[in-house]
């Protein structure tokens, strides 16, 4: 199980390569406060001292420290190489002894006891330890300036040696409340959030430093590790400091468990004091001083303190989390390889025919758009309705509901109905239902019909605008790689609608006129209405109801005149157009019939009750009341009435003469009154009869519509946009010159590839370096 711990500091040098943190891999992650000894214990485990000292925060990037057991046998990890020669390069001829004298020899590292390399430096190695603190300053002061700030990016550092033990270690900076110098406000919240990103690894073990001269219960640093570990279970505590602890006072209680259990357990040191430093105490010589503090301090329990064990401990716990976490390592490992390999796919491979690719892509767009419209496109979106659909939505949703909603008589009154049938018939009676009006009346209400449907094509091609950015993943991705070709397929999808479009709503505007241009009363559903309509008058003889008190008496039903009757049966021969005019022979024989009721009722009188009123009380009892006619409705300005001048008896007689008055003047007065009630209830049943005729017809041509204008859009936009969009980028799209341009690639692309590139070419190596592990190396 000892091989495992390599395993992870390979797979620790491949991903720092590529600057990943995705991979999570096992790790300690040692936090604790500023001053709490985090250092001091990390050059115990490494036996060296070598990490920035001073005042305040010196810790402010993480350090991922690799520890590697070389012994002097390992030929992995020592060689003989020498370094680089120094050549004279104004030499023109190589001569081997100028050559042998300017070359410098490295003894390498197969006689080295210990020594360090850095990340960033390559291959460079460090054999003095105070080199290795002068570069860890200098890097830090490079990427996180010299203004007390803390940088995120971590320093990759690894040491060989012969007595350290397999571990990785990240050192972070230490947790600080109050700013101080040039640090920023926000110090306690930054470095709040580099820890809480480290130890919410689940792959690691939280290694949490504690002083024991402070309360245990005020430990930031356990405090945070029960934020991301609840149960414990990877969290071991390290107290230190415990020969400064104030005098009659032990950390027995501590060190047990018995304050703040810890279930990986709690292990006490003792660290150099700054005065150990000054003086230049060896790390050896501090292990054998604080070896000999804890035999005599707490014998009971020395053997389970100290840096000896702590560094055992932690390469004990190190290997079985690294075996735990390994078969999940691996199978993530593998899903991001394939992740990883169709990112890299998708940013396609470097074009090297561009006339080709740029065919291909124009082929594979039209494609993509065409199968978009027709509901066969392989990914299907899920979200919201596109291409076929949405036009389908538009034309059986939006625009059907938009065409049954509008009324027939929308904007229309009565009044409107009453003004048209009197201003079609000009200075005669309005008795006959004049077709001008219907006509006019019916046109009016189809030309409602005009400003949806073209809304309609206006929605249809919004929708196909749209379908250039859902025409499929793998176009849009060329789209992507390619941003010029994409603006120029844009441009020319663009101009296709657009020269259609006039068409489109040229041949809309032509349906609803063709509409216009003749109302065709023989059409067989209007046919069937104005039969309707005319069975209805023919049913109806009589305007007014004969059980009226004008006509109790019963009298004789007159019988119709041959006039009358010639002129309905003329009527009928002319088919339903002359429907309408059949309504007249009803009117006048109601006419005769009502006026041969009056007379005969009052010829037949009797003399001797002549006392009794010639005309009916129109506002007399209650039950009359429901008798009596409205109004009629003066359409022309009123004019104000002259006062007029009393007649002389000889004017009076003339009057009298010309105007035939007789005695009967009461009997014509009433029947002036009864010929404005019929002229009245006459125009509200020709009112009633247009309505009819209007809806009736206006449903014949809204159906039309609903039905044609879908078929026209069909037709002269969206087919015909698929039949010629291909041609259409070729045409303007496919042409040597311009293939050069078009086929550019956004450097923001180029990057993305280069980095998937790197990141697949480390996964694999990852994979490969978990593959040679094999069962034996786990137990």
């Amino acid at each position: 199980m000892e091989a495992l711990i390599p395993v992870i500091n390979k797979l620790q040098d491949v991903f720092n390569t590529v600057g990943a943190d995705a991979i999570q891999l096992p790790q300690i992650i040692v936090l604790g406060t500023q001053s709490s000894g985090k250092s001091s214990v990390i050059e115990s485990l490494v036996g060296r001292s070598f990490l920035p000292r001073g005042p305040g925060i010196v810790t402010r990037r993480p350090l991922v420290l690799q520890l590697v057991y070389s012994p002097k046998d390992s030929k992995e990890h020592r060689s003989a190489e020498e370094v680089l020669r120094h050549q004279n390069t104004e030499a023109t001829t190589w001569n081997p002894i100028t050559q042998l004298s300017h070359s410098i020899f490295s003894k390498g590292t197969i006689n080295l006891e210990e020594w360090g390399k850095f990340l960033h430096t390559k291959d460079k190695v460090y054999t003095d330890f105070e080199a290795i603190r002068q570069e860890i300053e200098r890097e830090t002061d490079r990427m996180a300036g010299s203004n007390k700030g803390i940088c995120p990016e971590p320093i990759s550092l690894k040491i060989y040696s012969t007595t350290v033990v397999n571990l990785t270690l990240v050192d972070l900076p230490g947790i600080t409340k109050i700013p101080i110098g040039d640090q920023p406000e926000d110090i306690e919240n930054q470095i709040r959030n580099l820890i809480i990103k480290y130890i919410s690894n689940p792959n690691s073990i939280i290694l949490a430093v504690t002083a024991a001269n402070t309360d245990m219960a005020t430990s930031e640093a356990i405090k945070m590790a029960k934020e991301v570990d609840t149960d414990g279970r990877r969290t071991l505590a390290v107290v230190t400091k415990l020969d400064l602890m104030d005098a009659g006072t032990d950390a027995i209680d501590i060190l047990c468990g018995r304050v703040i259990p810890v279930k990986l357990g709690i292990i006490g040191v003792v660290n150099r004091s700054q005065q150990d430093i000054i003086d230049k105490k060896t790390i050896s010589d501090a292990l054998k001083d604080e070896a000999t503090y804890l035999q005599r301090k707490y014998p009971t329990i020395a053997t389970r303190n100290g840096t000896p064990y702590l560094a055992k401990t932690l390469n004990r716990l190190l290997m079985h989390h690294i075996r735990d976490c390994l078969p999940e390592l691996k199978v993530r490992v593998n899903v991001m390889i394939s992740q990883f390999q169709s990112l890299l796919n998708s940013y396609g491979d470097d074009v090297s025919d561009k006339s080709q690719t740029l065919l291909q892509i124009i082929t594979k767009f039209a494609s993509a758009y065409c199968s978009t419209i027709e509901g066969t496109a392989r990914n299907i979106e899920t979200t919201e309705l596109c291409g076929g659909a949405r036009i389908c939505y538009i034309f059986h949703e939006t625009f059907g509901r938009t065409l049954d909603s509008i009324h027939p008589l929308v904007g229309l009154t009565r009044m409107d109905i009453l003004t048209a049938i009197r201003n079609a018939t000009g200075p005669r009676p309005a008795l006959f239902v004049p077709e001008v009006s219907f006509e006019l009346l019916v046109k009016r209400q189809i030309r409602r019909l005009e400003d949806p449907s073209l809304r309609c094509v206006e929605l249809v091609h919004e929708e196909m605008q749209r379908i250039v950015q859902h025409c499929g993943t793998e176009v849009q991705q060329e789209m992507l790689r390619f941003p010029r070709l994409h603006q120029r397929i844009v441009d020319v999808v663009t101009q296709l609608l657009r020269t259609r479009l006039p068409a489109t709503n040229s041949m809309v505007e032509n349906l609803v006129a063709i509409e216009l241009a003749y109302i065709n009363t023989k059409h067989p559903d209007f046919h069937r209405e104005a039969a309707l309509v005319s069975g209805l008058l023919k049913s109806t003889d009589g305007l007014i109801d004969e059980n009226s008190p004008i006509f109790r008496q019963k009298t004789p039903r007159a019988t119709p005149s041959p006039v009358s009757t010639l002129f309905k049966l003329f009527l009928q021969q002319m088919g339903e157009r002359g429907s309408t005019l059949v309504f007249l022979a009803n009117v006048v024989d109601s006419y005769n019939q009502h006026v041969a009721a009056i007379t005969d009722g009052h010829e037949n009188k009797s003399p001797n009750n002549s006392d009794s009123p010639a005309t009916p009380q129109m506002n007399g009892t209650p039950e009359n009341k429901v008798l009596t006619p409205q109004k009629p409705v003066n359409l022309l300005p009123e004019v104000p009435s002259q006062t007029s001048r009393k007649l002389s008896d000889r004017e009076q007689h003339d009057c009298d003469v010309i105007g035939g008055r007789s005695e009967n003047t009461t009997v014509l007065n009433a029947y002036s009154k009864t010929n404005d009630v019929i002229t009245m209830m006459h125009l509200n049943q020709m009112g009633d009869l247009v309505e009819r005729l209007i809806k009736s017809y206006f449903y014949i041509v809204r159906k039309s519509i609903q039905d044609s204008v879908p078929k026209a859009v069909m037709h002269f936009l969206v087919n015909y946009v698929k039949d010629n969009l291909q041609s259409e980028l070729v045409t303007h799209l496919y042409k040597s010159d311009q293939a050069e341009s078009l086929l550019n690639e956004s450097e923001h692309i180029a990057q993305r590839r280069k980095e998937a590139a790197d990141m697949l070419k480390a996964l694999q190596r990852a994979g490969q370096i978990i593959s040679e592990i094999r069962e034996t190396h786990m137990w």
